[in-house]
């Protein structure tokens, strides 16, 4: 394997910020020379509360999702805590470590000391220096390799997480997504709005494709994402020739929507979480490419607006 993909993610600043392809098939190029930390959830943690926000809240739900887990985003832990009284540990998913993630590990802090809980805190995330840990023991954090990203794509962070998991083999990943490549189509740039579909049993990777969009896009593209079953339900009554619906797809069934502009990107038989993800974002990057540079001509004033917001230092790229 070339590590061209790793090259580009080492050496690119502000003025060559990378599509979110090219992110994928460098984190997958990481992970084929850094070892993932063998963090066996099924066999650590009993009925833990994992807590995340927007996309870690997602991928909580997919490391956990063989267990008795509950789950909590940043706002309502607290009173989740209050609710699910049998828990036995609470477990932070931040690829930062910052932002929310300090306020919940100091509140669980607190209240270890003051014996209102007495239940162990867990931080799982990608910055060997993240400001949560003053609050958590050392032997419970977990931290997982990344690459220098743009903020937000948190691609190599929560992919590494997923991968330590699902034990999938990220050069076959790679290999995979090379050799799909071909059914993506050239003019993705003349479509205004998409459709994603993936298997009913990825369910959980939804709003992580649709916050994709969201960040990269913003109103300007729209991405809609639903299960293989769900779209059946309604959400093709209005046709657009500007919308192209675009199948990620594990077996040979057919697809219904014959009538509306739809392709297929295939995924193996034997794809679990990790391969859906990657595939779903090289996709997603590969509609990047062919649109206007959104995210890129707004990302330096909006990390000056959401270091104010959370009162810390956001920078643009991800170090």
């Amino acid at each position: 394997m070339e590590y061209n993909n790793l090259k580009i993610l080492q050496t690119f600043d502000i003025h060559s910020l990378p599509n979110l392809d090219v992110v994928v098939l460098g984190a997958l190029e990481l992970f084929t020379k850094e070892e993932l930390p063998a963090l066996n959830v099924q066999t650590i943690f009993s009925k833990p509360l994992v807590v995340g926000s927007a996309n870690a809240y997602a991928v909580g739900r997919i490391l956990f999702r063989d267990t008795f887990a509950r789950y909590a985003e940043e706002g309502e832990f607290e009173e989740s805590l209050k609710i699910f009284t049998d828990r036995d540990a609470v477990v932070i998913v931040s690829a930062s470590g910052g932002k929310h993630a300090i306020e919940i590990a100091k509140k669980m802090s607190k209240n270890k000391t003051q014996k209102e809980y007495s239940l162990p805190v867990w931080l799982l995330t990608n910055n060997e220096n993240a400001p949560a840990r003053e609050f958590v023991d050392d032997n419970k954090v977990v931290v997982f390799p990344k690459n220098r990203e743009p903020y937000t794509y948190n691609t190599s962070t929560y992919l590494s997480m997923i991968l330590s998991q699902t034990k999938e083999s990220p050069e076959e990943i790679y290999y995979h997504i090379n050799n799909i490549k071909k059914n993506i189509p050239h003019d993705l740039g003349k479509y205004t709005s998409f459709i994603l579909t993936v298997p009913s049993e990825f369910d959980e990777v939804r709003s992580m494709l649709r916050t994709k969009f969201d960040e990269l896009f913003g109103g300007n593209v729209a991405g809609r994402v639903f299960t293989d079953e769900e779209i059946k339900h309604a959400k093709t009554v209005v046709p657009s020739d500007k919308e192209l619906i675009i199948h990620f797809r594990n077996n040979d069934d057919g697809d219904y929507l014959d009538k509306e502009k739809n392709i297929s990107i295939p995924l193996r038989n034997d794809a679990l979480y990790g391969e859906m993800l990657s595939v779903g974002y090289f996709v997603i990057g590969k509609i990047q490419e062919s649109h206007p540079a959104y995210f890129k001509e707004n990302i330096v004033e909006y990390t000056k607006d959401a270091s104010e917001i959370f009162n810390q230092t956001i920078n643009p790229i991800v170090e």
